[in-house]
């Protein structure tokens, strides 16, 4: 498929059908045994997070303090439980991302933001780097209504950081309420800890955001 098919993403009536069948996961965390799937315990509050690769993406966030679990998974398009080749092929219209679920005591939703912001560039469209596809597009999507407010807020405060830095890319990140999120594949599952060679595409623009 042309990299032109690949960043035009599909209408509903052209997506792939998908299957009702979901993805077979494991029941805990790679790296810190956590269960994977809720319900989780109280207080735990879930959000999705889409910066490129899921792989290095993950990794990102389960080493922060206060996450409790997080998985790699697709949504934000069309086709019901898809695989990673249905993804790739762009003609699913999801994006590969990361559920996190965190203890808001021990860290906020901002605190999950800043790394967001930092470590992926939120300027590029379909694509983060070398990674092209509608897969690897920006992407926000959140549970709570204070979460939504959170991430808008932070949305135009780092687009300021970008300008007064002298760059002047426009911000791509959608922000929306959170679709139907589909598990991926077992092995893509905590990847980078199963595979610490493994590729990991995350680069950021070097401009510090400050919530």
């Amino acid at each position: 498929m042309s990299i032109f098919a690949k960043t035009t993403l599909p209408a509903a009536d052209q997506a792939l059908p998908g299957r009702s069948r979901e993805m077979e996961v494991p029941d805990r965390h790679f790296v810190n045994g956590a269960p994977l799937k809720p319900p989780f315990p109280e207080g735990i509050e879930v959000a999705y997070f889409g910066l490129g690769c899921f792989w290095g993406a993950e990794r990102l966030f389960w080493k922060l303090p206060g996450v409790y679990s997080t998985a790699v998974g697709y949504g934000g398009g069309f086709t019901p439980n898809p695989t990673y080749e249905e993804v790739c092929s762009g003609q699913t219209g999801h994006i590969e991302l990361v559920m996190v679920a965190y203890d808001p005591a021990k860290i906020s939703y901002a605190d999950l933001l800043k790394p967001f912001w930092e470590e992926h560039d939120p300027t590029q469209g379909m694509r983060q780097g070398n990674d092209i596809g509608t897969q690897y597009r920006s992407a926000l999507f959140t549970t709570t209504q204070a979460q939504r407010e959170t991430a808008e807020e932070s949305r135009g405060a780092y687009q300021e950081a970008l300008a007064k830095a002298g760059k002047r890319a426009i911000i791509t990140t959608e922000i929306a309420d959170a679709p139907p999120f589909y598990y991926a594949e077992d092995y893509h599952q905590q990847y980078l800890a199963k595979n610490p060679n493994g590729y990991c595409g995350l680069k950021g623009t070097g401009v510090t955001c400050i919530l």
